[in-house]
C-alpha cells in the first residue's frame, strides 16, 4: 500500500504574528471577539481551502527528475517521475476534501493558454473547462490569460464552463466589461461577478476575485474599451459590501502574483485568507529544492498583518497543475483568523525510473519512504473520470501533431554558432547547408527564423515588441520539406513560456555580451549564442567581455529603417522565461527587476506555430511556406571567429 502524506508543513504560526501585534499596541487583532454586524451563529470555524491556479492548459502529466534516496543512508539520486496533469490535480481534490465538512475548492486564474489542448483540441479553451468541471470548483477567477482571445471568446469558455450541472462562480471585483463586450452586464448579467458568499458550517463567507490590471490590458487581448481597475480599490469595495452583508469572513482569490499579494493584504481592511496566483511561486519550506521540486519564493500559509493588524493567511500554488495547495484556516467565534497552517501538495506517480531502468523493489520502497518523510510530496493516481474526460481531446491533440501545417521548398539550416571548417558548432550543419556557406557566416537559419517569428507574433498578439532573443541551442532540428505541427515541436521541445522585459539599450548590449561570453570564454559551449529579432550586430569573438558585440542596431517599426541601439532608450524584450531568469547566462536579464518584467505565458512553440499559420500559402499545396529571412534581418551582420 502507497504511503500517502497529509500532515501539514509548519506555518509562520499566528501567534508569532501577534507577539509582534501585542508589541505593536494591536491587542484586539489576537483577542477575537467583536465581529459586529455579522450574521453568523458566533461559532469557530475550521475551513479546509484547496487551491490551484495558473494550469496554463497543462492537462496531461509530465515526466519530472526529483532527487530521492534510494537506499538506506545513501545520497539522492536522480529519479523519473509520472509527475502533475489533471487527472491527478482531481483525485487530490477528492481524497483532500473527504470526510472534512468545511471545504472550499478554489481557482485562481490563468485556466488558459500554454500548450495544444487551449487551441488545437475543440473550440478555445473546451478542454480546459472540461477538466475544470471534473473537479467543480467552487469559484474561478479570471487571470490575465483569460483575456488572451479576447472578451467574446473568454464568454465562450466561461458558457462552457457552466455547460453541466458545475456552475462555477467566475469572479473578478475590478474588471470593467466595455460597451460593446459580450461581457458586458446589458448582455451577460452575472456572468461574471466582483464576489461570491459560499456557505460552509453555518457560516457565510465571501470570496472576492481579482485580475492583474497592467499585465492584462498590456500583453492581452481583452476589448479595446474593456478596462482594469486598480486591484486594492476593487477589492477594498468589495469587502466593505460583503462585510455591510454581514459577512465576516473574507477569502481574496487573487491573480496578481505573490509580491502584489503580500502589498495587498497590508493595504486591506478585512481580508482573512488570499489565494494567489500569477507569479508562479512555489511557496513551502526550503526542503523543496533539496529534493530538486523547485526554489520557494516563500513559505505556504504565512499570516500577514491586512491594514488593521489582523492576521491574514496567504499561499498560492505554483503552476501547471504539479501541486494542490491544502490550506487549513482556523477562525475564532468573531471571524477573526486564530491560524494558518498547510501543505503544498507536489502531486506525482509512483512509477520510479533510475538511469532508464525501473527501480528494484528496495530501491522502491527507500525511495516511498524518502516521498513520505517530505511532508509535501504526494503520490497520487490519475483520477479515471477525468482521464476518460481528456481522453477525445489527447487524440486531437495527437491527430494535429500528425497534422502537415507547412511546406520549407529549401532546407532551413540548423547552426548554433556561425564559423567555418572547425569551429564550434561546424558539424552540426547538412553538408549542402555547409557548402552554400551562409551558415558559417550568420548561424542558423531555422535559429534566426524562430527569433523573428517572436517578433511578428508578439506585435499582432501580446502588446508588441522591439527586439526578440532566442539562444541557439534552444532550437533543436532544421526543417525541410513538408512540416508536420509535430516537426514544429521538435524544433521548440522545451515548452519554455515567453516573457516581456522593458530594458535599456545598454541591457540589451549587456545581454548580447552575456550570450557571447557564454560561448567564446575558456570551457564555454555553443548553446547560448544569441539570436535577435529586430536587433544586429557584428562579432569578434578575439575581444574581452564586453567588447564582442559592435555597431549593434535596432529596427525602428515606424520608420521601418534600422538606426543605432541607443544606450538610454528603453527597449520590449520578448524572451523565454529560461533566459529571462538567467538561463545560458544571460545574468543581465536575471537582473532585470520584478516591475519591469511580464509573464506573457505564451508557449514557444505556439507562437511558432501562430507565425507559420499566417504566413503565404503555396498554391500546389496549399501550405504556408517557411523560407529564410532576409539577409539584412540576420542578427549577426558580421563574424570573426576566435584564433586557433
Amino acid at each position: 500500500m502507497l504511503n500517502r502524506v497529509h500532515h501539514f508543513v509548519p506555518a509562520v504560526p499566528v501567534r508569532r504574528l501577534c507577539i509582534a501585534l501585542l508589541s505593536a499596541g494591536l491587542l484586539s487583532a489576537c483577542l477575537g471577539g467583536g465581529g459586529g454586524g455579522s450574521d453568523d451563529d458566533g461559532q469557530p470555524l475550521e475551513l479546509t481551502i484547496l487551491h490551484i491556479n495558473d494550469h496554463h492548459s497543462n492537462l496531461d502529466e509530465k515526466t519530472k527528475t526529483l532527487k530521492l534516496r534510494t537506499g538506506v543512508g545513501e545520497e539522492r539520486s536522480s529519479v523519473d517521475v509520472p509527475a502533475g496533469g489533471f487527472a491527478r490535480v482531481k483525485t487530490a481534490f477528492d481524497e483532500l476534501a473527504k470526510d472534512r465538512p468545511n471545504v472550499l475548492k478554489l481557482h485562481a486564474g490563468d485556466a488558459l493558454t500554454g500548450t495544444l489542448y487551449f487551441n488545437r483540441a475543440g473550440e478555445i479553451g473546451e478542454a480546459d473547462a472540461a477538466l475544470m468541471n471534473t473537479v467543480c470548483f467552487d469559484a474561478f477567477t479570471l487571470g490575465n490569460h483569460e483575456f488572451d482571445k479576447g472578451d467574446s471568446e473568454l464568454k465562450n469558455f466561461i458558457d462552457r464552463l457552466h455547460a453541466g450541472a458545475c456552475q462555477t462562480p467566475v469572479l473578478s471585483a475590478n474588471v470593467q466589461f466595455g460597451a460593446g463586450s459580450a461581457l458586458n452586464a446589458s448582455r451577460a448579467p452575472g456572468l461574471v461577478k466582483p464576489s461570491v458568499v459560499l456557505e460552509r458550517g453555518g457560516q457565510r463567507i465571501g470570496v472576492v476575485g481579482l485580475t492583474i490590471a497592467g499585465k492584462t490590458k498590456e500583453a492581452s487581448s481583452p476589448d479595446a474599451d474593456t478596462l482594469f481597475e486598480d486591484e486594492a480599490t476593487a477589492a477594498q469595495r468589495a469587502i466593505d459590501a460583503l462585510k455591510a452583508d454581514g459577512v465576516d469572513k473574507i477569502i481574496v482569490l487573487s491573480h496578481i502574483g505573490y509580491t502584489n499579494d503580500r502589498k495587498l493584504i497590508a493595504s486591506l481592511s478585512g481580508v482573512d485568507v488570499v489565494v494567489g496566483g500569477d507569479s508562479h511561486d512555489l511557496l513551502g519550506p526550503d526542503a523543496l529544492e533539496d529534493y530538486s521540486v523547485g526554489s520557494p519564493a516563500g513559505a505556504y500559509a504565512e499570516a500577514v498583518a491586512n491594514k488593521d493588524g489582523d492576521p491574514a493567511c496567504l499561499v498560492q500554488a505554483w503552476e501547471y497543475s504539479q501541486v494542490v495547495g491544502e490550506l487549513k484556516v482556523s477562525f475564532d467565534a468573531g471571524g477573526k483568523v486564530t491560524d494558518c497552517a498547510g501543505t503544498p501538495h507536489v502531486l506525482i506517480g509512483d512509477a520510479f525510473v533510475i538511469n532508464r531502468q525501473a527501480a528494484t523493489d528496495a530501491e522502491r520502497q527507500a525511495i516511498l519512504a524518502d516521498i513520505a518523510a517530505s511532508g509535501f510530496l504526494r503520490v497520487t493516481a490519475a483520477d479515471t473520470q477525468a482521464q476518460e474526460t481528456l481522453q477525445p481531446y489527447k487524440e486531437e491533440v495527437d491527430v494535429f501533431k500528425a497534422k502537415q501545417v507547412a511546406l520549407s521548398p529549401v532546407e532551413l539550416c540548423s547552426r548554433r554558432v556561425p564559423g567555418g571548417p572547425g569551429s564550434v558548432d561546424y558539424g552540426r550543419s547538412s553538408a549542402e547547408c555547409n557548402a552554400a556557406g551562409k551558415v558559417s557566416e550568420r548561424g542558423g537559419d531555422i535559429q534566426q527564423l524562430v527569433a523573428n517569428a517572436y517578433l511578428e507574433v508578439a506585435n499582432a498578439e501580446y502588446g508588441g515588441a522591439d527586439i526578440t532573443l532566442q539562444s541557439g541551442g534552444g532550437v533543436r532540428v532544421p526543417l525541410q520539406g513538408v512540416v508536420t505541427a509535430a516537426n514544429v515541436i521538435e524544433v521548440l521541445p522545451f515548452g519554455n513560456m515567453l516573457w516581456r522585459l522593458d530594458v535599456t539599450g545598454a541591457e540589451a548590449k549587456a545581454m548580447i555580451e552575456d550570450g557571447l561570453h557564454a560561448v567564446f570564454k575558456e570551457g564555454g559551449s555553443s548553446g547560448p549564442y544569441p539570436y535577435a529579432g529586430g536587433l544586429r550586430w557584428h562579432v569578434d569573438a578575439n575581444q574581452p567581455y564586453g567588447q564582442r558585440a559592435s555597431a549593434l542596431e535596432v529596427y525602428n517599426q515606424a520608420a521601418q529603417a534600422w538606426e543605432p541601439l541607443d544606450m538610454s532608450r528603453s527597449y520590449r524584450l520578448f524572451v523565454l522565461s529560461f533566459n529571462a531568469t538567467g538561463g545560458d547566462g544571460y545574468a543581465t536579464l536575471k537582473d532585470v527587476p520584478a516591475e519591469r518584467r511580464l509573464d506573457i505565458g505564451v508557449l514557444d512553440a505556439d507562437v511558432l506555430q501562430s507565425y507559420i499559420d499566417n504566413l503565404a500559402r503555396d498554391p500546389a499545396t496549399g501550405l504556408p511556406m517557411l523560407q529564410a529571412v532576409p539577409d539584412d534581418w540576420y542578427s549577426t551582420q558580421g563574424f570573426i571567429g576566435p584564433v586557433r
